[in-house]
């Protein structure tokens, strides 16, 4: 396989991946995945450990609760403004390119974090958190480079795999925020940007080791064995050719909107789920288990949703997700005062949520060329974390107007265009 010479967007000569035969597939498989498992549990803690302060952080700089919530806000919105142009990058250059560069941004996120904090600057500590979401954007590709080598049949599960090792970070960061803070006493950052020194190490070492081991590039490896000629057809491999694979692929527009629906809502009812749960008389430990079951439900499943998704296929998962979020939702929207019957609606929340990520990202894999996947996992990407971003600025209105049970009704009706469009993928199946 050659480059286009010339070209500004053709492979580099270094970048064109060695021969690989059938025998050292599965191999290169199992190589690959303990490599993307062991980034995805340091990407998962450095994000964790940073985002268990950040609204505190803004308090304490802000001067005020009003304007705490923008700090989720921001880390949301960093893998949305990412999305595309890292799935332009990871379409040229392979997946390599694009973790090391969006570990090395959310790096430097948390370092601008650090002294937006030092200074004392608001509008600096937003732009720092908006770079230390690129993190997640890693985390989050790392799943769809997972899914570059594994055999159709296997697609779901390896997804799944990658997807639980953030269980470990996620877990492990919160607990860590603690320390992390007392680390930097006497060095004159405050304890609770402490986390985010301790981030940003973490995001280098995880931009280190792809660097170093994700090779041969999943991505481009993938794409010299499904067609030989890829390297010579840049075109196809455009954001507007992602595009156009969506709009003639109604399989790719159901894992699109699935991706999407479930995100979105997960995210506005977990977002207000700590406001209701305070105005129940809830403290913050008993939030802090609550949010944990819920992030047990996110990730400690994914395993099982990738083996059903295999085994059962995408559609029928896609119908279990739309059935576990919509009674999640109903759980928690009449909890009322009843923080056990609030636990087990977010905890289902999570699974829910587990069972739509998982089925929608292989189903968007299975359902569009080779040389199309980066842009239309980049583009999946950006709806899904712009869609979200939004989803949780309107939920704090709609909790301050109307309520928590109210939106989760909203968010329920979410769901519909999913379920709808499950139901006719379905008959077309029959």
């Amino acid at each position: 396989m050659t480059s286009t010479s010339g070209a500004p967007d053709a492979i580099l000569p270094d970048e064109i991946p060695p021969p690989v035969s059938d025998a050292e597939l599965p191999t290169l498989r199992r190589r690959i995945q303990g490599v993307l498992i062991a980034t995805q549990i340091l990407g998962g803690l450095g994000i964790a450990i940073g985002v268990a302060l950040a609204a505190v952080l803004a308090k304490d700089v802000s001067g005020t609760e009003a304007l705490s919530g923008l700090a989720s806000t921001a880390t949301v919105a960093g893998p949305a403004l990412l999305a595309m142009p890292l799935a332009s990058l990871m379409a040229t250059r392979g997946r390599r390119a694009g973790l090391v560069l969006a570990y090395l941004l959310g790096a430097l996120g948390a370092v601008v974090v650090v002294v937006g904090a030092v200074v004392d600057s608001f509008p600096l500590l937003l732009v720092g958190l908006v770079g230390f979401g690129a993190g997640s954007s890693a985390n989050l590709a790392a799943r769809f480079a997972a899914a570059d080598l594994a055999e159709p049949d296997h697609r779901a599960r390896a997804i799944s795999t990658v997807v639980w090792a953030t269980t470990i970070g996620a877990v492990l960061g919160p607990n860590i925020a603690a320390p992390a803070g007392k680390s930097v006493s006497g060095l004159g950052i405050p304890a609770t940007a402490g986390p985010f020194v301790w981030a940003a190490g973490v995001f280098v070492v995880s931009a280190v080791v792809v660097a170093l081991l994700l090779r041969p590039d999943p991505l481009l490896t993938a794409r010299a064995l499904t067609d030989p000629g890829a390297g010579e057809k840049p075109e196809s491999r455009s954001l507007r050719a992602g595009m156009r694979a969506v709009r003639e692929s109604s399989q790719a527009q159901l894992a699109l909107v699935t991706v999407a629906a479930s995100h979105t809502a997960m995210v506005s009812i977990m977002s207000m789920t700590p406001v209701a749960l305070s105005h129940h008389g809830a403290g913050i430990q008993l939030i802090g288990l609550v949010i944990s079951g819920h992030i047990a439900g996110m990730y400690a499943f994914s395993p099982v949703m990738g083996w059903l998704s295999d085994r059962l296929g995408r559609l029928s998962v896609i119908g279990l997700a739309v059935g576990l979020l919509a009674v999640a939702a109903l759980i928690a929207g009449t909890a009322g005062a009843s923080h056990t019957q609030t636990a087990v609606g977010l905890f289902v929340l999570g699974l829910g949520w587990s069972a739509g990520l998982v089925s929608g990202s292989a189903l968007l894999t299975d359902s569009v060329p080779q040389a199309a996947r980066a842009a239309v996992q980049g583009l999946s990407d950006f709806v899904m974390n712009t869609a979200a971003g939004l989803g949780g600025l309107a939920a704090g209105l709609i909790v301050s107007q109307a309520g928590y049970g109210p939106l989760n009704a909203i968010a329920a009706c979410l769901l519909l265009p999913m379920a709808a469009l499950a139901v006719r993928g379905a008959l077309r199946k029959a």
